[in-house]
């Protein structure tokens, strides 16, 4: 998996932006005003941060080596995945909750918007 299929995967969801805030190589992808990825484009093996549940977090730290809390961010929230080995379908899932997360934590209003936008 490429950060082009990353990039991809991510525009197609609702109200979603791209933006450079940090420097020229930390991609970050926000649902309104709000990060839901981070993506180091220089770095090899590509790597992502996502939020998650907590529980689930424990879990997928347990049973992935790829899968560690993320640099930088809050460890209980926020994940760091080498997506190298991983399953397409893990890596869509990890940014789908992740996603979600964000959405559901935005005010009914700003939902609403984005919806309606879409």
């Amino acid at each position: 998996m490429d950060a082009n299929e990353i990039l991809d995967y991510c525009l197609a969801k609702r109200g979603v932006t791209e933006s450079f805030p940090f420097d020229n190589e930390t991609l970050v992808m926000k649902v309104d005003t709000k990060m839901f990825l981070l993506m180091g484009l220089e770095r090899q093996p590509l790597a992502i941060n996502v939020k998650t549940d907590p529980e689930w977090s424990a879990e997928l730290r347990e049973q992935y080596p790829q899968i560690t809390g993320a640099y930088h961010m809050n460890k209980t929230h926020w994940n760091s995945v080498l997506l190298d080995g991983l399953k397409k379908d893990l890596i869509f899932k990890l940014i789908d909750q992740s996603y979600d997360l964000v959405f559901n934590s935005l005010t009914k209003k700003v939902q609403n918007e984005i919806n309606k936008s879409q």
